[in-house]
């Protein structure tokens, strides 16, 4: 009895994170959270194209994903790059906090919403008027997503409001009333593979786009970004995300808006 409820549980288990697979995108957050007690960490990688001349500079932010609690999921990262150095300098980091407010679960759907906050400190220069916490500027910002998933598609949507704040070793906020903006999204995933399930063993490949905007308050100018992606998951522990992001409309200064983003993930389960 007790080797077919764990081969039960296992199974369900694998289940859910197949059908889950989908919603987890690749340049937003969705509004699940991670469960309780599992930890996640992540290596993510930016390679961008300057716009001016041919250069290119990359990013490197190392992330730990903590389960909190049923409701609660907490991110630490930590900001590196090349920028303005030919190696690699620490640059800041950022703490972030997502609560899960509302869920409506079925039989391979569900609806959930959350609201998020992040906080970041920032040493590097300000060199754009793009308003960017997650790397670039000291700052807050606080926003909601919903998410709608549907058996192998997944929906999910986010606005927020970031304001900016001086960076340190004397690096001011250069924009004056320029300092906050509206932030607006829009992801799709699909899951592509497997077709059909049979253990938490198979590979997923999921296929993802997105849409990512932003209009600063002060002047109203904004930039619309476009960003596909594929993603594969390997055990329901490892993750691959290779995705490209493009500029289709900008209005603002911005000093790298295209590039390649590539991040890896693993997963360690009931941790605490």
């Amino acid at each position: 009895m007790a080797m077919r409820k764990f081969i039960m549980a296992a199974c369900c288990w694998g289940f859910g994170s197949m059908v889950h697979a989908q919603e987890l995108f690749v340049f937003t957050e969705p509004a699940s959270n991670m469960a309780k007690g599992n930890i996640g960490l992540r290596l993510n990688n930016y390679v961008m194209k300057e716009e001016v001349g041919d250069g290119y500079n990359y990013h490197l932010i190392p992330e730990i994903m903590i389960g909190a609690g049923k409701k609660w999921m907490v991110h630490l990262d930590a900001f590196l790059s090349n920028r303005n150095h030919k190696n690699l300098q620490a640059e800041g980091g950022s703490v972030y906090a997502k609560y899960r407010f509302y869920s409506h679960d079925d039989i391979q759907k569900h609806f959930r919403m959350a609201a998020y906050g992040r906080y970041s400190f920032n040493n590097s220069d300000i060199h754009q008027q793009e308003i960017e916490t997650y790397g670039h500027n000291t700052g807050y910002e606080v926003g909601t997503i919903a998410t709608q998933l549907l058996h192998k598609i997944a929906l999910s949507t986010s606005v927020s409001y970031e304001r900016a704040l001086d960076n340190s070793k004397g690096n001011k906020f250069p924009y004056d009333g320029l300092a906050s903006a509206i932030n607006y999204t829009f992801s799709a995933g699909k899951l592509v593979l497997p077709k059909a399930y049979t253990g938490y063993h198979q590979t997923n490949l999921n296929l993802m786009l997105e849409v990512l905007g932003q209009t600063n308050a002060g002047n109203g100018f904004s930039y619309l970004d476009i960003a596909p992606s594929i993603q594969l998951i390997f055990n329901s522990k490892a993750r691959l995300d290779l995705g490209y992001r493009k500029q289709i409309y900008g209005s603002m200064l911005r000093t790298a808006p295209n590039g390649f983003m590539v991040r890896l993930e693993y997963n360690l389960f009931n941790t605490f």
